[in-house]
């Protein structure tokens, strides 16, 4: 069953709050992972692994560097479950 935006948002919010330390309520569409959010390579591969088991889709390595933006992330998965 796919998400919606804001399931995924949410979802997404968990993940990098439990990687980061960072509050849920930090996690915004325009965020940017690397400038606002200050999250590195390492963690984002973590973030994403997390995200490909929570959300059932496959993130490839080079689709990673694409997703900038907390919504670009969110774009993408909603994409996959389609």
């Amino acid at each position: 069953m796919a998400n919606t935006d804001q399931e995924i948002l949410e979802g997404l919010a968990e993940i990098v709050a439990e990687e980061t330390g960072l509050d849920k309520a930090d996690v915004l569409l325009e965020k940017s992972f690397q400038d606002d959010l200050d999250i590195d390579s390492l963690s984002m591969m973590t973030i994403v692994t997390h995200a490909e088991d929570k959300f059932e889709v496959r993130i490839p390595d080079e689709e990673v560097k694409n997703l900038s933006t907390v919504g670009d992330a969110v774009s993408f998965i909603k994409g996959a479950q389609a």
